[in-house]
């Protein structure tokens, strides 16, 4: 493939794949079309299917781009920092949390909808990212926690990243969902991504280390 010809196709791919981002800030994923990201691009819809036969292809490689920054802020702790006490990396952690909301209402909502809804190729792209964030944090416990063993950090990831599917529920609520639980007296109590994340952590590595 011709490197101009590459440069364009990427460069395109971003366009899309920032469109999609914009318009999940204030759209539901249900509610977004082609139409929609195409509208906001600056060459014609048809020309998406270029380069993603679904919206869910979309979506999917959004996803993959919030993994990969994630992993890159993960590999930034490791480079910045030679020793972390257990309350000190689960502070940086939960930080590198906070800015991915968008990671995190995806991974709760419509990850089976856009693995389903994808090409074999293009879903083990994602699965590439989404191990580097695995491969991310492994190696932060590798080097701020040496004693533990490989099968309590296996133990680790085992807890910690289901854990990641929850979060988004949890921290963020709709004014409907607001108004349903104070109907049903529910009580419930706001935390921030932050909020839920550190202590967590900070729990979780006490149990294992």
């Amino acid at each position: 493939m011709p490197k101009g010809f590459e440069e364009l196709t990427n460069a395109r791919k971003e366009e899309i794949i920032n469109a999609c981002a914009s318009l999940y800030e204030t759209m539901g994923f249900k509610d977004i079309t082609i139409q929609d990201i195409g509208n906001k691009t600056s060459f014609t819809r048809t020309s998406i299917y270029n380069y993603f036969r679904t919206k869910e292809e979309i979506f999917l490689a959004l996803l993959q781009r919030e993994h990969e920054a994630w992993a890159a802020d993960l590999d930034g702790i490791t480079e910045q920092h030679q020793d972390l006490s257990g309350e000190e990396f689960a502070d940086a952690l939960a930080r590198t949390l906070e800015k991915r909301g968008c990671m995190l209402k995806l991974m709760s909502m419509n990850l089976y909808d856009m693995e389903g809804n994808s090409r074999l190729e293009n879903l083990a792209d994602f699965k590439k990212a989404y191990a580097g964030a695995l491969r991310a944090v492994t190696c932060c416990l590798e080097k701020f926690f040496p004693s533990m063993t490989a099968e309590r950090i296996q133990e680790f990831l085992y807890a910690f990243f289901p854990f990641l599917f929850g979060v988004y529920p949890y921290t963020s609520h709709t004014e409907k969902q607001l108004e349903a639980m104070r109907l049903a007296h529910v009580q419930y109590a706001s935390y921030s991504v932050y909020g839920i994340t550190k202590p967590f952590v900070v729990r979780l590595l006490q149990s294992f280390h």
